[in-house]
Parts: structure tokens; C-alpha cells; sequence
């Protein structure tokens, strides 16, 4: 079953620890979500809008639902799910990805991630609930998981942020 907009309306750590065992569905590729991590609002000092709306974190302030993609080190894109209702900037960073299909490999890392699957800025901003090349499904799969400090950030490193399965 395709999740739906109401799926990403509920709160950001919510979300986050939901998308574990949720299937990316990418192309040709499909995977199960193994690791999250969630960037909530603007007094999140590790969130990117934490500095308010620009042309980069713009997307950040629509409506759960919608890709995030950005660049890191000029080199390496992420991929995030924006979360909540539009106007509060929230959003889940997808870090680790098992792929069922066409191989069985697993993913570990948001940049390797979007390197192998070829997800770029073309993708930012696109919606997941509407799109027929990227969106997510539900198999009624729900791993056991723990909860960790964010990690590749500088600041809010004290949150207990960033999930993934056992």
C-alpha cells in the first residue's frame, strides 16, 4: 500500500521511526528503509532551515510529502522526506537503504545511497505521494530499531535523532 499525504502530516520523529521497513520504491529499484534521521524546525540548530526560508530550504517549508535533495561536499546528494504541515520546516534524512530488488545489497550512508540509485537535485522538491518513479509503499513490516545521536553534524548532536533497525 503507497503511503499518503496523512502519513507525512504526523510529527517528524514519528515519521522517522515509521519509515524503517517502509519500501523506497526508486525506478527500477526497491528497498527497505534501515536508517532515519530527523531535522525538526527552526530550533533545530542542525536542521537546514534553522536559519529561516532561502532558495535552498524553500522546500523544507511545504507540505509533508515532498523530496529534499541537496548537495554535501560538492559532491554527494542526500535525500529527505519532508514531514508536518506546510510552513513548519521539517523533514527525515533517508541514511540506509537494503535493496530487494533487481539485487540484494544494503546501503549504508545518505551519499551512497543517492550515488547508486542516481537520485540528484532533479528529484528535489518532486512529491512522493503523486509521482510514479519515486514513492514509498507499506508492507506491514516493523523492525525492531534503536535510537542514536545524529551523526556528520556539528551542532544539535545531542539528539536522540537518528534511527535504525536491528
Amino acid at each position: 500500500m503507497r503511503l499518503t499525504k496523512e502519513f507525512f502530516l504526523q510529527p517528524t520523529l514519528q515519521v522517522a521511526e515509521l519509515l524503517l521497513g517502509k519500501i523506497l520504491n526508486f525506478d527500477n529499484y526497491q528497498g527497505i528503509i534501515t536508517e532515519t534521521e530527523a531535522y525538526i524546525g527552526q530550533d533545530d540548530p542542525a536542521c537546514h532551515a534553522s536559519k529561516g526560508k532561502t532558495k535552498r530550504t524553500s522546500i523544507m517549508f511545504e507540505e509533508g510529502g515532498h523530496c529534499y535533495v541537496y548537495l554535501i561536499y560538492g559532491m554527494y546528494y542526500c535525500f529527505n522526506i519532508i514531514t508536518e504541515a506546510r510552513d513548519f520546516p521539517a523533514g527525515v534524512l533517508i541514511r540506509g537503504l537494503k535493496l530487494i530488488s533487481p539485487t540484494d545489497i544494503t546501503i549504508q550512508g545518505p551519499g551512497k545511497l543517492c550515488k547508486y540509485l542516481g537520485i540528484d537535485m532533479k528529484h528535489n522538491g518532486l512529491s512522493v505521494l503523486d509521482s510514479k518513479n519515486l514513492f514509498l509503499t507499506d508492507h506491514n513490516y516493523k523492525p525492531k530499531f534503536i535510537a542514536t545521536t545524529r551523526i556528520g553534524i556539528k551542532v544539535g548532536t545531542d539528539k536522540l535523532w537518528r534511527f535504525l533497525v536491528q
